[in-house]
């Protein structure tokens, strides 16, 4: 068994083997030996386990109503920072409906500031990625990474393509915050990120939601998800009266049910629909969305006397918190009951404040002097207000909008030329004009990386989001 490191806040199983190893075993789940092309994948990239897309109460969007919401946000992308001054309520609104999967990677970066970060930062990622990083953080790393969706077809093969970035995405952020280290709770959250974007973008992304979304979450001794614990809980007696009382009879403390849903924002715990839809409403509004989403479970699985016949337990209620019921987590009626749900940035940081006091009352002075937590997209470009220069997006393929005005500069003449000259063939994207910088994507038609066996000290190419985008 892997000792769990104290303050990772997440217990998993596994062996203490090295990404480099065989990883010879029984379980393909526990030591990610899944072969993924022997079976079919999902749109999402899975060949199996709980996230894979059944297409029970899919919400498929319209082709034609996707195309127009991908022009749109192509729209907001090429003036990303009068959109947000200006029209960010817009902005909300189409994060609320769902970022199109093909501009997916690209919002989360340009939503969370990492793009800005990454521009003020540049060759940063790639010189920590250059050191060894700290021999007890590698270990951990190394022992973590295939349990991280094995049964998606980025992170199947053992030290495959996934997991190489992966590492280096963790390894990094090691260096970069060496006080605090690493959590196992980041490697899902950098997994996620590493499915729609490349790793130096996802490295960036990681760093904003650490230090801005969710600030002290992944420092030792778990403190601010203790107090976040808390905070739900008190929420929890406005939104839902019975679930509360139940849950505090039986004596149940928040940290035992809340830890990973908010430490991985719902990623080991959401239908993968589901998981997309909420980190595309948390980069956008903030913290507020998981302590929504948390609520929602709880009042639909606890907040009625008739739900409550089947857990008169402690042991019960764990068991349905666990297991939530497939009715409850289904896309649209989780999305519309998340929106519908009346809980402010103002009122969890009131709440926070009187939480802080009570904990200095019985615990004294926090240990974890976390930065202040950003409630959002917003919120973050305000505290660091970005240049031109840092928005400005770098395509090679140029293809006009059909929102953007006719510019004589730029035609989709010269876009068709641009792509002639890729190696292979490349997917076609609607962009705006007037970008013209080098992508770094490969081919969809290219033999997928993520099946070859790769070691650590193999190639350090990044996946790309366009990969990817044949299947979000």
């Amino acid at each position: 068994m892997a000792k769990t490191e104290q303050g990772n806040g997440l217990h998993m199983r596994g062996t203490a083997e090295k990404l480099t190893d065989n990883g010879k075993g029984s379980d393909p789940e526990a030591n990610g030996n899944v072969v993924v092309g022997q079976t079919e994948v999902d749109k999402y990239g899975f060949s199996g386990g709980a996230q894979q897309h059944s297409g029970e109460n899919a919400e498929e969007v319209p082709i034609q109503v996707l195309r127009e919401r991908e022009a749109k946000w192509l729209e907001m992308l090429n003036s990303w920072d009068k959109w947000m001054a200006k029209k960010h309520k817009k902005v909300k609104e189409r994060c609320q409906k769902g970022i199109p999967p093909s501009l997916r990677g690209r919002a989360w970066l340009f939503l969370t500031g990492g793009k800005v970060r990454r521009e003020q930062n540049q060759g940063k990622f790639l010189e920590l990625d250059n050191q060894p990083g700290d021999p007890k953080w590698v270990d951990i790393i190394e022992r973590d990474l295939h349990r991280q969706f094995p049964f998606h077809e980025m992170f199947a093969a053992r030290g495959g393509h996934g997991q190489q970035d992966l590492f280096r995405v963790l390894k990094a952020y090691t260096l970069h915050r060496p006080e605090e280290g690493y959590c196992q709770a980041q490697a899902p959250i950098a997994a996620v990120l590493l499915m729609h974007m490349p790793a130096e973008d996802a490295f960036w992304v990681l760093v904003q939601i650490c230090e801005k979304y969710l600030p002290g979450y992944y420092s030792t001794g778990l403190e601010a998800i203790q107090l976040d614990g808390e905070i739900l809980y008190a929420l929890l007696r406005r939104v839902s009266p019975v679930a509360h009382r139940h849950l505090k009879k039986h004596k149940l403390e928040p940290i035992l049910y809340m830890t990973e849903w908010f430490m991985c924002a719902f990623s080991r715990t959401l239908p993968w629909a589901s998981v997309l839809r909420v980190w595309d409403m948390f980069l956008c509004e903030g913290v507020k969305i998981l302590f929504r989403v948390g609520l929602v479970l709880l009042k639909c699985t606890l907040g009625s006397q008739e739900k409550l016949k089947a857990c008169q337990g402690l042991y019960e209620t764990m068991e349905l918190l666990r297991a939530i019921q497939p009715q409850y987590i289904q896309e649209s009626f989780l999305v519309h009951e998340v929106i519908e749900l009346v809980v402010s940035e103002k009122d969890i940081e009131k709440e926070h404040n009187a939480q802080l006091r009570r904990w200095k009352e019985s615990h004294g002075d926090l240990h974890c002097k976390s930065p202040p937590r950003m409630h959002g997209a917003k919120a973050i470009m305000a505290a660091d207000p970005p240049s031109r220069q840092d928005l400005r997006q770098r395509p090679t393929i140029i293809v006009e909008s059909p929102l953007a005005p006719k510019t004589d500069g730029v035609s989709a003449d010269s876009g068709k030329q641009s792509r002639m000259t890729q190696e292979g063939k490349q997917t076609e994207t609607i962009l705006p004009p007037q970008e013209t910088v080098n992508n770094p994507y490969l081919s969809p038609s290219d033999p997928s990386p993520l099946l070859k066996h790769m070691t650590i000290q193999g190639s350090k190419e990044s996946l790309s989001s366009a990969e990817h985008d044949t299947y979000l």
